[in-house]
């Protein structure tokens, strides 16, 4: 297959994952601010899984949803970047080898804009061409993948007709199947017995085999 273009996902694929306790700490805070001090661990689960429970958010606690999801999105936000300022989040080794790849390159995550900006900044990571991740908006929250919207606007960016998506989730896989698009999906150490819910293009163990798929320049 002749790909004219590559996006791939961040965290898990280019960047190590967020520890989930930092998320989980970072949305206990945004319900502190809310004058919420022990909000229910269930509540704060449905949040680190990117949920919106609008309908709990206010009825139980009087919330405005909107406000909240911002809130979150920017607690979030800063935890991640107060990480990788610590040493965390680090780019894996074999991202090395988006260099030798032929074809133009994007980025697409469900991880916050400002989040993602800060990274790619922070650790040089200029490989990309155009880079995504969702507004930190109840809209933002609704195009998250498997929602193809920001993989979508990539591929326009990119002026792409054959694309390869590139992640290490099963939304990712849902992701580039709603796009229209092939996907590889990276099988990291953190995915070791991580079930598929449908079957992508290609499996690989590292962003190395990206070349087998596509040559290098």
């Amino acid at each position: 297959m002749n790909y004219d273009a590559v996006v791939l996902d961040m965290d898990g694929v280019v960047i190590e994952p967020t520890d989930r306790a930092v998320i989980r700490e970072s949305i206990t805070d945004t319900f502190g601010e809310f004058g919420v001090d022990s909000p229910s661990p269930a509540l704060v689960e449905r949040l680190l899984d990117q949920e919106v429970p609008t309908e709990t958010l206010r009825e139980r606690h009087g919330i405005d949803p909107a406000e909240f999801w911002t809130q979150r999105e920017h607690g979030a936000s800063q935890a991640q970047i107060e990480a990788a300022d610590r040493g965390a989040k680090a780019p894996y080794d074999d991202v090395s080898v988006l260099d030798e790849l032929p074809t133009p390159l994007g980025l697409v995550s469900n991880n916050q804009r400002p989040t993602v900006e800060f990274l790619l900044e922070h650790h040089g990571l200029t490989y990309f061409e155009t880079a995504y991740g969702r507004e930190p908006t109840l809209t933002g929250a609704a195009r998250k993948k498997p929602d193809p919207h920001y993989i979508e606007r990539a591929l326009a960016d990119l002026d792409a007709d054959t694309a390869l998506y590139v992640g290490d989730s099963n939304v990712d896989v849902e992701a580039a199947h709603r796009a229209e698009v092939d996907s590889a999906f990276v099988r990291r150490p953190h995915r070791t017995d991580y079930a598929l819910e449908r079957e992508p293009t290609y499996e690989l163990s590292t962003l190395a085999g990206l070349t087998g798929i596509l040559g290098s320049s």
